[in-house]
């Protein structure tokens, strides 16, 4: 018997796999008696016969966080960011099945979705609880934009080519001035996303700390910086800027900026609730995803 009655579909748009993966799972849950959502952006690309015969719904991601115990997630990182921003706000838990290339957030192989699905439902799973960050900015006091990540707030200068210069404060208490490219404020499940390509330090996701990551610094003590996750962190935005700066949360929402301006940065008050196959380990998606293993093999030779 299912723990879970109600069950959002949300998947990547415009995808033959991810619509043959969508049947696939619409079929299982059905036979485990299940009450299915699905995303209405992605409704009229399913089969329509099989969505009648099946105890079905559709409705907007905010509806389905309001009704569902579990979303499931068809597509790659950039999928489940974009459902996971929503459902942490309602407490939803979410999982994910991997349609898209790296996969670090999505842990169900495509030839294992009947399998793993039926065992989750069955109550076999794990948990993780990830936390976000949330990003307000400010203009002569009054806010002119916020927005909330599970992977990483960024600082960037948009489409110009020129470096930014910022102040960084960290519990009200100035850390440095410095010029880069810009600066990734990355959570530890983001740890191993931009951040890590920026030269950052992998996170265990359990852990309640914040990497401060600068891209291509001009100064090259300027290195990456972990605080505690309760940290209060401000950017002031140089005046002497000539671009007009980006704020960017998990790269699909962007606030613009003007020099002057301040950025707060803090833990969000919502936490994903991620669950996971049994058997799920962080240094093993690691090895995988990373290509760990191929170079272990390769020294053993």
């Amino acid at each position: 018997m299912t723990q879970f009655k109600q069950v959002g579909l949300i998947g990547r748009l415009h995808s033959p796999a991810v619509i043959e993966t969508l049947h696939r799972v619409i079929t299982c849950l059905s036979r485990c008696q299940c009450k299915v959502w699905v995303d209405e952006r992605i409704a009229d690309s399913l089969n329509s016969d099989q969505l009648t015969s099946a105890a079905y719904g559709t409705g907007d991601r905010h509806f389905l966080g309001q009704r569902c115990d579990l979303v499931i997630v068809v597509g790659g990182d950039g999928s489940m960011l974009s459902a996971a921003r929503i459902m942490a706000t309602y407490g939803v838990a979410v999982i994910g099945i991997n349609r898209g290339k790296l996969g670090f957030l999505t842990d169900i192989a495509p030839d294992q979705v009947e399998v793993s699905l039926e065992a989750v439902l069955a109550g076999r799973f794990e948990t993780s609880n990830r936390f976000m960050l949330s990003a307000h900015v400010l203009r002569n006091g009054q806010e002119i934009g916020r927005g909330s990540g599970l992977n990483d707030i960024v600082l960037h200068p948009g489409k110009s080519a020129r470096m930014l210069a910022y102040d960084l404060s960290i519990d009200g208490t100035a850390v440095y001035i410095d010029r880069a490219d810009g600066l990734i404020i990355a959570t530890p499940t983001g740890s191993t996303a931009y951040a890590l390509s920026a030269g950052g330090p992998i996170m265990h996701p359990g852990l309640d700390a914040i990497a401060l990551v600068p891209m291509n610094p001009h100064n090259l003590s300027s290195r990456p910086l972990v605080v505690a996750a309760d940290a209060e962190l401000e950017i002031l935005i140089g005046e002497d800027n000539s671009t007009q700066p980006i704020i960017s949360c998990d790269g699909q929402v962007h606030i613009a900026c003007e020099p002057g301006d301040r950025v707060h940065i803090q833990r969000h008050e919502a936490r994903l609730k991620v669950l996971h196959p049994l058997g799920h380990h962080f240094y093993d998606r690691c090895r995988s995803k990373l290509g760990w293993h191929a170079r272990a093999s390769e020294d053993g030779q």
